[in-house]
């Protein structure tokens, strides 16, 4: 039997009622994609699990398995030659450094205690939960690494611009875009009851608009920066409930964009379908 990591997972209904998940997994040869029938919510294997099989169907292309044809085993270690295979939230120090360097380019002192405050709070809660199930940075910590490479690539993005904008509103915006998932996600990727009451984006742009309000921060200067996060998406049509209106909301959205597609393709498969991407990924 071949041993694979758990990259990703989503659970499922049939339209009988049955339960099933959907695994991503990977191993040295490469990855694949398999629904396992009749696993309910709770059963392993979870996300960062090995798991082999002792049969696989191959329908066209569509891979499956019967729940007593899956093994699942541990969660390995840092020497287990599959542990790499699985991407891992960064370290607090990458976190730090970033914000710092960021910081460095703020000349709002009120609106820099406030980046500095919540860039402490929310490098735990961030490096326990997926930035999505199965689209893009899905494994626990996924959140944080979406968040950070969005902040990274707007340190170098800043210097080169050739207008000037208000970047702590950009800042302060992308750290809270989507702090609504970790109200989303279960740490192992499951959804909530909140992802489809409230949604990601109303959860993020509501507790921001607080937080900003209790260190009295000007109303208008609190609507520019809960703009951005409210049109992070870009377009209604994928679930933006405002279009960017602003040059630091445009710049969020794009950055926003770059990291999630550049993470799908990287976890896709070469000629995998994606679904996110509307076309097949070529390696």
């Amino acid at each position: 039997m071949e041993e694979y990591i758990v990259i990703s997972r989503s659970n499922g209904t049939t339209r009988k009622g049955d339960p099933y998940c959907t695994l991503k997994v990977k191993n040295q040869k490469g990855e694949a994609t398999i629904s396992v029938w009749d696993v309910k919510p709770e059963d392993e294997p979870k996300v960062g699990q090995l798991v082999s099989f002792t049969n696989i169907q191959d329908n066209d292309g569509k891979k499956s398995a019967r729940r007593n044809e899956m093994v699942p085993g541990i969660i390995p270690d840092e020497q287990h030659p599959l542990y790499r295979l699985l991407p891992h939230p960064i370290k607090r120090e990458e976190w730090d450094q970033c914000l710092s360097h960021l910081l460095g380019f703020c000349k709002d002192e009120q609106l820099k205690k406030f980046i500095e405050k919540n860039g402490g709070i929310l490098f735990k809660p961030y490096s326990q939960y997926p930035a999505a199930t199965n689209i893009h940075h899905a494994f626990p910590g996924g959140l944080l690494n979406h968040t950070y490479q969005m902040l990274h690539m707007l340190e170098g993005l800043y210097p080169c611009l050739p207008y000037p904008i208000k970047i702590e509103h950009c800042i302060i915006a992308i750290l809270f875009h989507d702090y609504g998932k970790v109200y989303e996600y279960e740490k192992e990727g499951d959804t909530k009851a909140d992802k489809y009451l409230l949604g990601h984006i109303f959860i993020s742009a509501n507790r921001l608009y607080g937080q900003l309000k209790e260190h009295n921060v000007a109303e208008e200067t609190i609507k520019s920066i809960v703009h951005i996060v409210l049109a992070h998406h870009g377009e209604l049509e994928f679930g933006s409930p405002v279009k960017p209106c602003s040059q630091e909301a445009v710049i969020v959205n794009l950055l926003d964009n770059l990291s999630a597609k550049l993470d799908t393709i990287e976890y896709t498969g070469n000629m995998e379908s994606s679904f996110a991407l509307g076309t097949h990924v070529v390696k």
